[in-house]
């Protein structure tokens, strides 16, 4: 459970840190670093940083979207077939984050067993 908590928590400072000056897939680094550093069993390995990446997308496109009162939000929903729901844009975009991030996270791990293979 320790390892869970810390994974999620360094996913989320990472990708904050990162997200400040890079661009998007800063997101899949901060996952990339994690599943290196804190190698997760199983599919702990994808969902972890899965729902920090989502968790901290969402509240951050939430925070961005209240400020002008969800107006392109609402725009993007109704161009996209989510009849204008900027809830449902906000949980779409958290689901995009939360999968690159965990595709990255389990490639992480992938790398980290590599290497672990090849020095013995």
């Amino acid at each position: 459970m320790k390892r869970y908590l810390l994974n999620f928590i360094a996913t989320i400072i990472i990708a904050v840190l990162l997200s400040q000056v890079l661009p998007w897939w800063s997101v899949m680094l901060a996952g990339l670093i994690t599943g290196l550093l804190i190698p997760l069993k199983r599919s702990a390995v994808f969902f972890v940083p899965f729902l920090a990446v989502a968790l901290f997308w969402m509240v951050y496109a939430y925070s961005l979207s209240q400020a002008n009162d969800f107006i392109l939000s609402k725009k993007i929903a109704e161009l996209l077939p989510l009849n204008g729901n900027p809830y449902l844009l906000l949980l779409l975009t958290g689901i995009i984050g939360g999968i690159a991030t965990g595709i990255a996270a389990v490639l992480g791990k992938q790398i980290s067993i590599l290497l672990k293979s090849s020095k013995s």
